[in-house]
């Protein structure tokens, strides 16, 4: 069986040089994303669509960020633990693809970096995550730098069938 999970992630702009995406760092940015964890958009955006995909919540369920543990954690180590939570139940990452919404910064030459950074986490080849960014014509909070969002899609193999996981009582 093959599952579509959609992720979304925004997170507000502040001054500041600790701006990660997709596990690269950006501090010639000039600013940083506001946030519990390192707020790197792109993997949190990954995260909610590879759960979303094997029907596992979201990323607030697994690191609420009312836990001082996920206090300025690396992103990248959120999507190893997503891997671990599929992997438990029997369901393998095929393909993801994510659109970063931002006026800056240019993320085009750290894109391959970035793919492959994600996949070493989800264990499987920079060849099945895509990363792109695209602006929002100055329109809006994005469009205005206040703030970068991401959105993500993530095809998962499931290899053995789905129990009843949402029906917690």
């Amino acid at each position: 069986m093959i599952r579509i999970g959609l992720g979304y992630d925004v997170h507000q702009t502040m001054p500041g040089k600790k701006l990660r995406l997709g596990g690269v760092a950006f501090p010639q940015a000039g600013f940083q994303l506001r946030g519990h964890s390192d707020a790197d958009v792109i993997c949190h955006a990954i995260c909610d669509a590879l759960l979303g995909a094997a029907g596992l919540g979201d990323i607030g369920r697994l690191f609420p960020n009312t836990s001082q543990r996920q206090r300025n954690r690396n992103s990248l180590e959120f999507l190893a633990e997503v891997k671990k939570q599929l992997d438990r139940h029997h369901c393998s990452p095929s393909n993801i693809d994510c659109m970063l919404l931002a006026e800056a910064p240019k993320i085009s030459r750290q894109v391959p970096v970035m793919c492959r950074r994600i996949a070493r986490a989800l264990g499987i080849k920079a060849e099945q995550v895509s990363v792109k960014a695209t602006t929002n014509e100055g329109l809006g909070a994005i469009g205005r730098n206040e703030g970068l969002a991401a959105y993500a899609v993530a095809l998962i193999e499931v290899l053995t069938p789905i129990k009843k996981r949402n029906a917690r009582k």
